[in-house]
């Protein structure tokens, strides 16, 4: 059985600390710090580093590796196309990497950045995903190289896998990411249902994460491109009709990175 843990690193971020507890074996995914998996190590003796897992080449994804490589010699698999710090295993879209004796697919997640993946395994009792930047809770990550069409195909990906699928993204934003999917479908029942979870979550201070492909089927605006009353809003809010699912997805991906 592979436990799967948050370790909070600057503000925002969790790398995923993944946990064979049978042989006291670890993985971690995207350490943009190697400080919080170092002083976790430290408090659990005995344990060892196997494995690192990187989605994309963005700093705060990377800044540890080299440290914690150097300290562990963990094997660090990434993107193939991307510049990735002490990488061993190079990864391209439909690869396959066994860590924890799990086995993930790779995914292509063209968009947040050109070679963006992320790393899906449904061997463990509920699938799990870890989506990096490409999806987050309620929303998705801001598109700093890819396209939009090329970032709503790679949504759509993602949606298909199954509803159970748990989704462990990098980073803390569900509750502002809520508040937009609000201003997309203010009448969406469920949306305002999340909203009130996590807006009670977030004042304990307590994680929101994991997510669901379900949940996000049902809640995150940017997949429901399909939906009649998103494609409304957009429209709305653009001043003209946005034809095809992929403008629809433009048109709000514009209107979060202002909101």
């Amino acid at each position: 059985m592979i436990q799967i843990d948050a370790l909070p690193a600057f503000s925002d971020n969790y790398i995923w600390l993944l946990q064979d507890t049978a042989k006291r074996h670890c993985a971690v995914v995207d350490p943009g710090d190697a400080q919080p998996v170092l002083d976790w190590l430290e408090a659990n003796p005995g344990w060892e580093l196997k494995d690192i897992l990187i989605t994309h080449h963005h700093h705060d994804h990377v800044g540890g590796v080299a440290e914690l490589k150097r300290a562990t010699g963990a094997r660090v698999s990434g993107p193939a196309s991307e510049h990735i710090p002490g990488r061993d295993l190079a990864l391209e879209d439909n690869a396959q990497v066994t860590v924890l004796g799990l086995t993930f697919e790779v995914l292509a997640m063209p968009g947040h950045t050109l070679g963006h993946i992320a790393f899906y395994t449904a061997q463990t009792p509920t699938p799990v995903l870890f989506s990096g930047d490409t999806l987050f809770a309620g929303g998705c990550g801001r598109l700093f190289e890819g396209t939009p069409a090329q970032m709503h195909n790679s949504l759509e990906r993602l949606a298909a896998l199954p509803d159970a699928t748990e989704v462990y993204c990098a980073h803390e934003y569900t509750l502002s990411n809520l508040r937009f999917a609000k201003a997309v479908e203010p009448s969406n029942s469920d949306v305002l249902a999340r909203l009130e979870e996590v807006t009670r979550l977030r004042a304990d201070e307590r994680i929101t994460l994991p997510s669901s492909i379900g949940l996000e089927r049902l809640t995150n605006p940017f997949l429901r491109t399909a939906e009649t009353s998103v494609k409304q809003k957009a429209d709305e809010w653009k001043g003209h009709s946005n034809e095809g699912q992929a403008a629809v997805f433009a048109a709000l991906r514009s209107w979060k990175d202002g909101f």
